[in-house]
């Protein structure tokens, strides 16, 4: 039988209990943020997790992990699985999950600094949100997420850093920092729009601006605007 990635896993729990983040699932769990995202990274989950998780939220163990049958587990003698006192709170207050949605992270890189060879779009992996939260930010639909490395946007941007990228938000507007290509590289830049030309513009003051004019500009293009940032420390 298939093993249990991440993805599912969380997915099932945002929609049967009150988790919606992995901090929440952190809390939870009585473990460390950075347990979350070993088995994030590892795409296992722990069956010790799957057992607590379990008894917590009064789910089905063979839903939780298998997807088999209901997410609560089955009344015995008439009653109800026990719900424990801690959740009874945030019952009260929410009586409906929010919606989520998964953004595509493809393999494709962005360069902070000369530009990346790797612009391959295929999906590498997907990341859950709230859709709400999205919304907010632009176009759902139209996002992804992609790696940067190169030091050319600190300290705005750092190398390591997972960016997410509105492709519906192609509108240059100065000073906005935005996922471009040129030629067959990839870059993440800010941008300022001068007459016959576009300026590329980086954060650190070790590099100087790209400006691509004339003939250049037919193998430039707009991949998106970056609307938010995620960072792990290290």
């Amino acid at each position: 039988m298939a093993q249990l990635d991440f993805h599912t896993f969380f997915r099932r729990l945002t929609e049967a209990t009150a988790i919606e983040s992995q901090q929440d699932l952190a809390t939870a769990l009585g473990v460390n943020r950075s347990a979350i995202t070993q088995a994030k990274r590892r795409d296992a989950i722990p069956q010790k997790w799957i057992l607590a998780l379990s008894r917590e939220f009064g789910l089905n163990p063979d839903w939780l992990e298998f997807g088999k049958g209901t997410a609560r587990r089955a009344k015995a003698d008439g009653v109800a699985p026990a719900v424990p006192a801690s959740a009874h709170s945030e019952q009260n207050i929410r009586t409906e999950l929010p919606a989520i949605a998964t953004v595509p992270k493809v393999y494709a890189r962005l360069c902070a600094g000369g530009g990346s060879f790797d612009v391959e779009a295929a999906v590498a992996e997907e990341h859950i949100f709230r859709q709400d939260w999205l919304s907010r930010k632009g176009t759902p639909g139209s996002m992804v997420l992609m790696d940067v490395f190169g030091n050319s946007m600190e300290p705005e941007i750092r190398e390591g850093d997972m960016v997410l990228v509105d492709q519906s938000q192609k509108d240059l507007y100065a000073g906005s920092i935005y996922a471009v290509g040129f030629e067959d590289t990839v870059m993440v830049k800010r941008l300022e729009r001068k007459p016959g030309e576009v300026v590329l513009h980086s954060d650190n003051p070790d590099y100087s601006p790209l400006h691509i004019r004339g003939d250049e500009l037919e193998n430039f293009r707009i991949i998106g605007r970056i609307v938010w940032i995620s960072r792990e420390y290290r």
